[in-house]
Formats: C-alpha cells, sequence, structure tokens
C-alpha cells in the first residue's frame, strides 16, 4: 500500500493517521512475512528429511525386499507351530503323569515306558485314552502298581506274657535281658 492511495481514499485524514494507518499496515506484513517464512523453514526441512529418508532406499532392490519379508513371515509361522506343538506336549505330559500318579503306581517310569506314549499323545481323546491305557497296564503288570488289598501275612506280638502292661518293644527287650529290673 502507497502513501498516495491511502491519502486519496481518506482525503481528509491528517499526516499523523496516514503514518498511523501505514504503520499498522506494515506490522501486519511484517507478521505475516514471519508466519510465511517459518512455514517455508519448515516445509524447506521437511523435504530434506524426506530426501534423505529416500537416499536411504536407492539401490534397494524390491523384490529382494520382498523375498525377504516373505522369508521372515514364514520363520514367524514356523516359530509359532514349534511353540503351540512344545504346548502341546508339556499338556500332554502333565496330563500323563497325573493319571500315572492316581493310578498308584510304584514307579511312574516303568509304566511310561510300558505305554504307547506317540499313540496316546496323537488320540482325539486324549483323557479317556490315558486312562484306558494304563488300567490295561495295571490288568497285566499289577506288581508294579499299589494295592488297596489288606495285608495278608500281617505281623502282631507273639503269646507270650506281658504282665506289667509294656509295649511290644520293651517287652521284647526285657526278654532278651533278663537281668534288667523294672
Amino acid at each position: 500500500m502507497k502513501r498516495e492511495d491511502v491519502t486519496k481514499i481518506f482525503e481528509g485524514a491528517t499526516e499523523e493517521q496516514v503514518n498511523s494507518l501505514l504503520n499498522i499496515h506494515s506490522a501486519d506484513i511484517g507478521n505475516a512475512k514471519k508466519a510465511l517464512e517459518t512455514e517455508r523453514d519448515s516445509l524447506k526441512e521437511q523435504l530434506k528429511t524426506a530426501q534423505d529418508s529416500l537416499k536411504g532406499f536407492e539401490g534397494v532392490d524390491v523384490k529382494d525386499f520382498q523375498a525377504k519379508v516373505t522369508a521372515l513371515t514364514a520363520d514367524l509361522a514356523a516359530k509359532q507351530k514349534e511353540h503351540e506343538a512344545k504346548i502341546a506336549d508339556m499338556e500332554f505330559s502333565s496330563a500323563l503323569d497325573a493319571a500315572i500318579s492316581g493310578s498308584k503306581a510304584k514307579n511312574a517310569k516303568a509304566v511310561r515306558a510300558l505305554l504307547d506314549v506317540e499313540t496316546l499323545k496323537a488320540s482325539k481323546n486324549q483323557q479317556a485314552d490315558i486312562a484306558a491305557a494304563i488300567k490295561k497296564c495295571q490288568e497285566e503288570n499289577d506288581y508294579l502298581f499299589g494295592s488297596d488289598e489288606p495285608i495278608k501275612n500281617a505281623v502282631h506280638e507273639s503269646g507270650g506274657s506281658n504282665p506289667k502292661g509294656l509295649s511290644g518293644v520293651e517287652a521284647a527287650f526285657l526278654a532278651r535281658n533278663p537281668n534288667l529290673k523294672i
């Protein structure tokens, strides 16, 4: 905006009023100019950053990059399957060990060796098949398992006299050492 334009528009304005208006206008233009320069500098910096990032991709073979991504994805899937298999194996082993200990096995390793573990692992209904296999093993090899039957040849005190009401051990001790007095 020129001084002549302002004086034509505002014919009755004093010199002081025209100067005040031009100063305000100059300040507005200066502020707008500073804002535009800041925005320009920011955009220049963004452009430089983008160009530098693109330089990092120079010489990169996209097909090679895609092949690497495909290989890494396949490796990740294989690791996932491996972890799932390990978890399933741990769950099966835990269920088998619990069933063996619940069957009152005297030696869990011996019972486990007699079972077809691979067939049981591949079974759809593992719990029932494990129980059936252990029961069959128990019938065929009852010596490996504890029994609920009472002991048939119980040992008890002999028919000797115990006039003083001593326990069996005390009475036996006195019987071996007749010189001791109570």
